[in-house]
């Protein structure tokens, strides 16, 4: 490990509270700076002393700087940004807009709620070609487009269930060529891979993952002119946590003082390192390859093991914080549950030990 990397996990660490135990959930929920819970609540203590619209005029240019770096992040330079409350809000508002042909493609391992959003927005759904580890086959996709092409194609560029790397330049290429309008879900990868440069039409994300912010907000980047005027005219009136969208600004401006870049390459290294120490747990198969470039980890547990048992022991008996993946999460894709393992920038060597020996003795 490299002295720059040791810094960044240092200072990401130092940044917040004392971890009680080992968390290694940040896919689910990632542990939020004391600057960023500091903001939050100075701008409710605000909003007390000078009112709720005074306090939000005020929070007017970290709100400005939040929304300039997704931008940044997303390399959507003009981009219309607002704050959502999370990503399936922003996903239910752009298909709910949408005034197309409502045909719809995505991958087999589409979110399980994301799924019930787009059939409940009245969305035809069509797969997307992958190879046998869910990943886009990129020797099928434009024969699949060209053939059947959906009005709209939505992308998850990282898995809820899996830490599968999605080739989204190549899906976003493929779409341009097809004239086919693309709607990226970056909630799993939004300040964990590069999500620069694709070029999408629109990409959501959320607070509470790999950006490390409040939970209950999130991001919704779209084209000029995408959105309706209704819509935006909606949206602009639309009842705001502004505490969670000041504390969601500090936390990306915290994600960019630290360079985008490092933190990528440090994830890489962590899921790397974490695979490297799972797959040596007696029963427990690691589904992703050791140098898969994301810090998700996914483990199939031994037959007759029920991972939901096996996560709360962890939480009780070892304050150990994974995440269960039932089957409902991915129902196109996912036959079995499985573990999830998520650690960011700060876990350490002793903690993925100490998650092995854990797992071992919960299964031995």
């Amino acid at each position: 490990m490299s002295v720059d990397e040791m810094t960044l996990a240092d200072g990401w660490r130092a940044a917040r509270p004392p971890v009680a135990g080992v968390h290694v959930d940040s896919a689910a929920c990632s542990r939020q700076s004391l600057a960023v819970i500091d903001a939050s609540a100075r701008h409710a203590r605000h909003e007390a002393e000078v009112g709720g619209y005074v306090a939000a005029e005020a929070a007017g240019p970290v709100l400005d700087a939040g929304r300039a770096a997704v931008r940044a992040l997303t390399g959507m330079g003009d981009a219309d940004v607002v704050f959502t409350t999370g990503a399936n809000d922003a996903l239910d508002i752009l298909l709910r807009d949408w005034t197309g042909d409502r045909t719809l493609a995505c991958l087999p391992g589409e979110f399980g709620p994301s799924l019930m959003t787009m059939e409940r927005n009245g969305f035809e759904i069509r797969e997307l070609p992958v190879d046998g580890f869910g990943r886009l086959d990129l020797d099928a996709v434009g024969a699949f487009l060209s053939s059947s092409p959906p009005a709209l194609v939505h992308f998850t560029v990282l898995g809820s269930h899996s830490g599968i790397v999605q080739p989204a330049l190549d899906m976003a290429a493929a779409c341009r060529g097809h004239g086919i309008p693309l709607v990226v879900d970056a909630a799993q990868g939004f300040a964990h891979l590069d999500c620069a440069g694709l070029g999408a039409d629109a990409l959501y994300a959320t607070s509470r993952k790999w950006t490390a912010g409040p939970r209950g907000v999130g991001m919704l980047a779209t084209k000029p002119g995408l959105l309706s005027e209704p819509t935006t005219l909606r949206l602009s009136h639309a009842e705001k946590n502004v505490g969670l969208h000041v504390g969601l600004s500090v936390a990306l401006g915290e994600h960019m003082a630290a360079g985008p870049e490092n933190m990528q390459a440090r994830l890489r290294e962590v899921g790397a390192a974490t695979r490297t120490a799972l797959a040596q747990v007696p029963g427990w198969s690691v589904i992703e390859p050791v140098d898969e470039p994301s810090a998700i980890t996914t483990l199939r547990a031994p037959d007759g093991v029920d991972p939901m048992a096996v996560r709360a022991r962890l939480i009780t008996e070892q304050a150990i914080v994974t995440t269960y993946l039932g089957v409902e999460r991915a129902p196109r894709e996912m036959t079995q549950p499985a573990l999830r393992v998520s650690p960011h920038v700060d876990v350490t060597g002793t903690d993925l030990e100490t998650l092995a020996e854990a797992l071992a003795a919960t299964t031995r």
